[in-house]
């Protein structure tokens, strides 16, 4: 239990529906237990008056007797059918506040779950598949559910009502009750057992079903790539070797959950025939009445569903703490990106300097930069140039802070950046990542997510310096248009062209943009490069590709080289240099005549 003790907080958040609940439960079984009770009073008002009834037989005093004896045996059939009545309405009272509740804790627990993930900084789902953290959230919480609505509610009952007749037989007879709830303590050593069994197979139950998860997840996702290999019946056998190992493991647990059911009925049969046996014997010696044995045998009766619900709840709360324990795991984690204390917010003029920074990425040991220094002033216009994995991206990332730097500084207006809240930094600079994403929303709402209060007539402004404008009104609904998961129904360019408007609507002092119109034409690109050097007037932008903007004129080209500056300066400096850049532009110039002469 000591896994489901992080729940206690959400019991404690929702007091009354449990206290309630609780009480409606003891209410409930307080009226089902003058049933037997009743017929204990019926079985001894026949037994003392059956001789009674038959010296009567030859007199005028039989129907009057007879009519009084049925009118007695009518008040007790009304009255146990009125309490069976009310002990059903409790009954109904309890899942409605119970069953309630548990709905509540599974809104709390899923909500604190994502939010969660929302603090989590960039290296973590780095390190997690997402389909591990979706399982998490779905399977784990639902069976943590389970635990704090239906295991909670037939624990109680079971517990209430076990005191209530134990307590009520021994009044009755000490040494019949001591019979007949002698096999316990071989149940309860069954329930240890087998508990423990289904605790470790819970646990790897989980792990697969994440996995499955995961793999069905990575599929959907690369369905193109799978069809380009021709790799289907791979990816299927696949899957089926993950499903057949969890059917399996599904089995096994199913297997020791059956035990408990035949285990209970052993049990159950064990007490009534020892109630049977031993409370005849008591009839015989004149301690206890006829009207007791029958009280016996349907309060072992009643025991019945508490004993099997036994074996349910606890095969309920062992899977509930193993998916608590997978969930307690994942809320300890601590994100290594977080504010510091003493953190504040700032109003960013758009100078930017890195001193002495390197970095390793944590989940590959990779090193991107090396002792790296950089100075932008406000309003500076910055290309950043490279070959794949010089650290072109990573110099993007630490700006926005979802990695901190080994060593050195990221200073941003002379202020380190770690000392800046995180909202704060992030909302006022715009980053347009390499690997666009777009939600499945529509083309309005995935630009305006930059700013959500924006009106329709900034979002078609921002479309317009973008030059996504015209493509968008070609659209049957124009900006109101579906775009589908990850913007499916949009041609690359279209998707970065959207990310960019995204960017520009927020409207801030520093844009970084990477390597994001590597999927656009000449032409659509020598149109934007044109509205973004109007829009970029007053503004800082770092501008992060393989590509050389001829048309753009930048204050300082940066060539990035295995993390390090291999060469700085202007178009015309860098081009005296005949290093490096001066290559790619040849090179790229080239290219460009040979698509004209074509």
């Amino acid at each position: 239990m000591k896994h489901l003790a992080a729940l206690n907080k959400y019991f404690l958040s929702n007091k009354w529906r449990l206290i309630l609940g609780l009480l409606f439960t003891a209410i409930s079984i307080v009226f089902s237990i003058f049933q037997p009770i009743m017929v204990r009073q019926i079985f001894d008002l026949l037994s003392h008056n059956i001789d009674e009834y038959r010296l009567l037989s030859d007199t005028s005093l039989k129907g009057f007797f007879r009519s009084d004896f049925t009118h007695v045996l009518a008040f007790y059939g009304i009255s146990i059918l009125i309490f069976a009545l009310l002990s059903g309405f409790f009954l109904f009272l309890q899942r409605q506040t119970l069953i309630v509740m548990s709905r509540h804790i599974e809104y709390d627990l899923k909500n604190e779950i994502y939010q969660h993930y929302q603090r989590l900084d960039l290296n973590f789902f780095k390190m997690h598949r997402t389909g591990d953290l979706m399982s998490r959230i779905t399977e784990d919480v639902s069976r943590v559910r389970m635990y704090v609505g239906p295991a909670i509610m037939y624990a109680s009952r079971t517990l209430f009502l076990i005191i209530i007749i134990v307590y009520l037989m021994l009044q009755v007879n000490p040494l019949l009750t001591l019979y007949t709830l002698s096999p316990l303590p071989l149940l309860a050593l069954t329930i240890y057992y087998v508990n423990r069994i289904i605790h470790r197979k819970s646990e790897k139950i989980q792990a697969q079903l994440s996995n499955i998860t995961s793999i069905a997840q990575e599929s959907y996702s690369g369905i193109r790539v799978i069809k380009s290999y021709i790799q289907e019946d791979a990816s299927a056998q696949h899957f089926e070797d993950a499903s057949e190992a969890y059917k399996n493991s599904s089995i096994s647990l199913a297997k020791t959950d059956a035990l408990f059911q035949p285990t209970m009925a052993l049990m159950i049969g064990l007490s009534v025939i020892l109630t049977i046996f031993i409370g005849g014997i008591q009839v015989i010696d004149g301690n206890i009445t006829v009207g007791n044995l029958a009280e016996f045998v349907i309060y072992v009766n009643m025991l019945m569903f508490p004993f099997f619900s036994i074996g349910m709840v606890a095969s309920m709360i062992q899977r509930a703490a193993a998916s608590q324990q997978r969930i307690n795991e994942f809320l300890q984690i601590e994100p290594v990106i977080k504010d510091a204390p003493g953190a504040q917010a700032a109003m960013l003029k758009g100078e930017v300097r890195l001193e002495n920074v390197s970095f390793t990425y944590p989940h590959t040991g990779i090193t991107a930069l090396k002792d790296f220094n950089l100075h932008i002033k406000p309003g500076q216009k910055v290309a950043i140039i490279g070959r794949t994995g010089s650290g072109k991206s990573t110099l993007a990332q630490l700006l926005i802070r979802m990695y901190d730097p080994q060593q050195g500084k990221v200073l941003l207006d002379q202020q380190d950046i770690r000392t800046i809240q995180l909202g704060s930094l992030r909302g006022q600079i715009s980053y347009v990542p390499q690997d666009v994403f777009l939600f499945s929303d529509t083309v309005a709402n995935n630009i305006r997510f930059g700013d959500p209060t924006a009106s329709l007539e900034t979002v078609q402004t921002a479309a317009r310096q973008a030059s996504v404008e015209k493509d968008i009104f070609g659209f049957n609904e124009g900006f109101e248009t579906e775009i589908g998961e990850r913007g499916v129904t949009l041609s690359g360019g279209q998707k970065q062209r959207i990310s960019i408007a995204r960017a520009l609507i927020k409207d801030p002092n520093i844009l970084i943009f990477d390597d994001c119109l590597s999927a656009v034409d000449a032409r659509t690109e020598k149109e934007i490069i044109g509205n973004l050097y109007a829009y970029l007037q007053h503004k800082t932008a770092i501008i992060i590709t393989h590509r050389i903007f001829a048309l753009f004129e930048f204050d300082k080209i940066i060539v990035l080289d295995e993390g390090k500056i291999v060469e700085e300066g202007t178009h015309d400096d860098l081009l005296s240099l005949n290093g490096y850049y001066a290559e790619l532009y040849t090179r790229q110039q080239t290219g460009e005549e040979e698509n004209v002469t074509e």
